[in-house]
């Protein structure tokens, strides 16, 4: 009996992980757009609703409604799969969040993670990669010249950032000793990796600027050079989920380095999953600040500088790492 009210519990708590998620992906869209218009001294969406709150209800309204068009000589059947591929992994990597500590439920100890597992870092790995398929298959089936471009420059990301994303997360690993996520948040219950690590944080976060293709490394769009590269034929709700899925990898990546790199839940006063929630959402403003602040680099410089930069100070960071780690331990 035991067995089936904790698979009941688990369930229920998915459910309200990806609704949580969705949640966040419509009004992350409206917040954006505010914070926008803020920096650029304007006012954003203000007509549907009070203060535009409606917004992301009436975007996804229009776009259900909008005609779903298919380019005649493009690959139907990876056309159609593409923007599925790209927001499963998204929603998928929320599984494996710790949101907050256990909680005491009817007398039960529930953990706030769908899935506790012992290799949380390689899953991420994992659906990380092949969330950047979605838009290299997008781009490669729409039989289009710009959306090929932008496959192929999701590809050339993809290769040039995993890299040392890989090798920074390694360092943190190093430090704490798991490749869980809740035992690294453990391993920061008096000291956060931000400060064991802090060249691998900032270079992390350059990381992933790229692996969610944000400005300035939003290579794969690049709407005045490929008029919207890898997705130029999509419409309708095919759009629209290529749309959610990179809102969904915003808040993931903003999750993720919550975990790795500012204790998770961990903080004082507030309950744990306010913290994380604040945490969370404190990095999301930053990647929508920053989208703000910089203008997109040509595709030279960014791979001059994720091969010539990045990936040398990723691996003297993790030679370093393993050093200190072998002195001290």
């Amino acid at each position: 009996m035991d067995f089936w009210i904790d698979v009941i519990i688990n369930v229920i708590f998915a459910i309200l992980s990806v609704l949580l998620l969705l949640l966040v992906v419509a009004y992350s869209t409206l917040l954006e757009r505010k914070l926008l218009g803020d920096f650029q001294l304007r006012i954003g969406p203000n007509r549907a609703g009070p203060f535009g709150i409606w917004q992301p209800i009436a975007d996804g309204l229009k776009a259900f409604f909008k005609e779903d068009v298919i380019p005649e000589k493009a690959d139907k059947i990876v056309f159609v799969l593409a923007p599925m591929v790209s927001f499963i992994t998204a929603v998928g990597i929320i599984a494996i969040i710790p949101f907050a500590d256990s909680i005491t439920i009817f007398g039960r100890h529930v953990k706030l993670i769908v899935s506790d597992i012992d290799i949380s870092i390689l899953y991420v790995f994992a659906l990380a990669a092949l969330g950047s398929y979605g838009c290299l298959l997008g781009g490669y089936s729409s039989y289009n010249k710009y959306s090929i471009f932008g496959a192929m420059r999701t590809s050339a990301l993809l290769i040039s950032y995993e890299i040392p994303f890989v090798l920074l997360i390694m360092s943190i690993v190093l430090v704490n000793g798991t490749l869980s996520f809740s035992g690294i948040v453990e391993a920061q219950s008096h000291l956060w990796n931000i400060v064991r690590e802090p060249v691998a944080f900032f270079l992390a976060i350059v990381c992933a600027l790229a692996e969610i293709n944000r400005t300035p490394f939003d290579m794969p769009e690049t709407e005045s050079e490929l008029a919207c590269g890898f997705n130029v034929e999509y419409s309708s709700m095919k759009f629209s989920m290529f749309f959610m899925a990179e809102y969904a990898h915003l808040f993931t990546i903003s999750a993720i380095l919550t975990t790795l790199f500012l204790g998770g839940w961990k903080g004082p006063l507030l309950p744990p999953i306010v913290w994380f929630l604040l945490k969370t959402f404190a990095f999301m403003f930053f990647f929508i600040w920053e989208r703000a602040t910089y203008p997109r680099f040509r595709i030279d410089q960014i791979m001059h500088f994720g091969w010539k930069v990045l990936l040398p100070l990723s691996l003297a960071n993790l030679l370093v790492t393993a050093i200190v780690m072998a002195i001290i331990g």
